[in-house]
């Protein structure tokens, strides 16, 4: 949010700007897969079902990058056709979700631990 946020403001270039996001794609892509994976194999089907979406989503937008771009976010489209507002709302709906799975994941261990 907050490199997309500089680029809005022009305190960053596009290409810096793309390079640095472009990075952390692959492991979200990654850790996101493993986490929905391993909520299925643990039987915890309410946080598999909630995690699907995202993940394949997530799998969807990285496969679906078109040939000759940088990667998900491309410099010269990033200020094309609102995408730079496209991404910037689609990170906060991210910031939105990690916050509520951090919650639920605290929640779940807080009250498997605590005596009763």
């Amino acid at each position: 949010i907050i490199t997309l946020s500089d680029l809005e403001c022009d305190y960053i270039n596009a290409r810096s700007c793309c390079s640095k996001l472009n990075k952390w794609v692959v492991p979200e892509v990654i850790g996101h897969s493993v986490v929905t994976v391993l909520m299925l194999i643990s039987l915890h089907w309410f946080i598999f079902l909630l995690n699907l979406p995202v993940a394949t989503w997530n799998i969807y937008r990285y496969i679906m990058v078109p040939s000759g771009n940088m990667g998900v976010f491309d410099p010269t489209e990033i200020h094309n056709r609102g995408q730079l507002k496209s991404h910037m709302k689609e990170a906060m709906i991210k910031l939105g979700f990690h916050l509520l799975c951090f919650f639920m994941y605290l929640y779940r261990l807080v009250s498997k631990i605590a005596p009763k």
